[in-house]
């Protein structure tokens, strides 16, 4: 048939090698977290002589090896935007999860070479850097000895051609004063902010390895919202943690009336093999655990729609993403709006607009999460 060759990669091929090779025979090969180099070199071997036998066809590298960034890239956002890693791996370590064992400790990409990746990203029509790290606010604090994040977002803004900078994944113990002064007064980096928080019941935190309180949290908050009135806060939220009480429940969701999240996201917790979490006592049956993250959902809609009919009669700068076929209506994203995990903005116009184009829309209206609007002018 068509099919060439079958190499299996990522966080997956990483943990799971030596059962994927023998549990799925058609796997040629399988490329670990730290070993992307090594695709060209397999697949012209499994391509020159079938399948790669015994040992030879598992590829693992050094989990603690430099971060391969920008080499050759392909670009695969075709909507203007495009994804800046930052940083490899963790050193957090967070009882529930397992990116710690699987991607590495913290490894800083050195900033010349982000720099000089964004600017190719810049060259072949990026507009909108989003910039991602399994954490993106300690950034630097291995290379140099302290958190260059601040100065890294200051520098990305000199890039001619990038117009929007978005801050994915940041921890809120690492939110220091200078990074909101940083997202406050440097123009191109959006007032968004994706901060997960995970829960708000100490008990719960303290359990998950997290490293804030919630009273801590409150406080991080209030100052990003006192300082940047405009912006932006997405988190993220784990329910149904080992030992979650109908107490620790209701504690998360009075934490999620009283902070008005404009988006947030609930996972129900998983149950990882190898992490400290997989062996706590009082595992949620998944029943509870379904309602639990629906109560929740259900309660930041009610959040996110009345924020979303507030909009109605202020304008603001989107980045448009494409159009609807056979409509006149495009479709596109405020800086409110991450890629895939936030609201739309339809744009209802007979005006030719073309994919990555930045345009002022007065909004009309709403549905549900999503805006609706028209061109300003």
């Amino acid at each position: 048939g068509q099919l060439k060759a079958l190499v299996v990669t990522g966080c997956l091929a990483q943990r799971y090698s030596e059962d994927i090779l023998r549990e799925i025979p058609e796997v040629d090969a399988v490329i670990g977290t730290t070993a992307q180099g090594t695709l060209t070199e397999t697949l012209r071997t499994v391509l020159k002589s079938g399948k790669i036998q015994g040992q030879e066809a598992i590829r693992l590298e050094d989990l603690r090896r430099k971060p391969r960034v920008g080499a050759d890239r392909v670009l695969t956002t075709a909507n203007g935007s495009g994804y800046l890693r930052l940083a490899e791996g963790c050193n957090k370590h967070c009882t529930y999860c397992v990116i710690p064992s699987i991607r590495g400790p913290y490894r800083s990409v050195p900033m010349e070479e982000i720099l000089r990746t964004a600017g190719e990203l810049a060259g072949q029509g990026v507009r909108e850097l989003i910039l991602v790290a399994q954490e993106t606010t300690v950034y630097g604090t291995d290379l140099y000895g302290k958190k260059m994040l601040p100065e890294l977002l200051h520098e990305l803004a000199k890039i001619e051609g990038i117009e929007w900078i978005r801050l994915l994944y940041c921890y809120p113990e690492e939110v220091t004063g200078e990074l909101i002064r940083t997202i406050k007064e440097e123009p191109k980096v959006l007032h968004y902010i994706d901060m997960p928080v995970q829960h708000a019941s100490d008990e719960i935190l303290k359990k998950m390895g997290r490293r804030t309180d919630r009273k801590q949290l409150e406080e991080v908050i209030a100052l990003l919202r006192a300082e940047i009135p405009d912006i932006c806060i997405r988190t993220t939220l784990i329910t149904g943690f080992p030992g979650e009480t109908e107490k620790d429940h209701r504690t998360l969701k009075s934490f999620v009336r009283r902070m008005k999240f404009d988006r947030l996201g609930v996972f129900a917790y998983s149950r990882e093999e190898g992490t400290p979490a997989a062996k706590m006592q009082g595992q949620i049956p998944a029943p509870v655990k379904k309602k639990r993250l629906r109560e929740l959902m259900l309660l930041q809609q009610e959040i996110a729609f009345k924020k979303a009919r507030r909009m109605k009669g202020r304008t603001v700068r989107a980045i448009v993403e494409g159009r609807i076929a056979g409509e006149d209506v495009y479709t596109a994203r405020t800086y409110m709006d991450a890629p895939g995990v936030d609201g739309t903005l339809f744009i209802e116009t007979q005006r030719e607009l073309m994919t990555g184009d930045m345009i002022d829309v007065r909004i009309t209206g709403s549905d549900q999460y999503d805006l609706i609007g028209l061109p300003a002018d």
